[in-house]
């Protein structure tokens, strides 16, 4: 560990961040979860949220985010982000859902077949 005030101790940092957490009680999410403020946000109480789940907030101001665009956003690892967006889904402040994928359909076969012609014409 580095003497205070030199340096930065990641370990302590994410320990204090997380309150000793290793991981979520719920709400396990991925890295494709896409998480957005819940219409409630702006009047719930921001009074108990650490400097962490502030700057989440803030980075989600501007629309939706996946779990892995706040993390690079916030410099935290996804492990400790994790556990602070699931306090913060328990706190009302935000809501998440899958990312949207479109159906396989009759049309993907299509597609990879004009790719591949496309590929063999090269």
């Amino acid at each position: 560990m580095s003497p205070a005030g030199h340096g930065d101790d990641r370990l302590v940092r994410t320990y204090v961040i997380t309150g000793g957490r290793s991981h979520a009680c719920r709400n396990t999410l991925d890295h494709i979860t896409l998480v957005t403020l819940s219409p409630s946000s702006g009047t719930l109480s921001h009074a108990r949220l650490n400097p962490e789940q502030l700057r989440i907030l803030a980075g989600l101001a501007g629309g939706s985010q996946s779990v892995a665009e706040l993390g690079a956003l916030l410099e935290l690892p996804v492990s400790v982000l994790r556990i602070l967006l699931a306090d913060l889904m328990e706190s009302g402040h935000i809501t998440t859902r899958q990312r949207i994928t479109a159906p396989a359909t009759a049309k993907t076969r299509e597609l990879l077949e004009d790719v591949l012609a496309g590929l063999q014409s090269l």
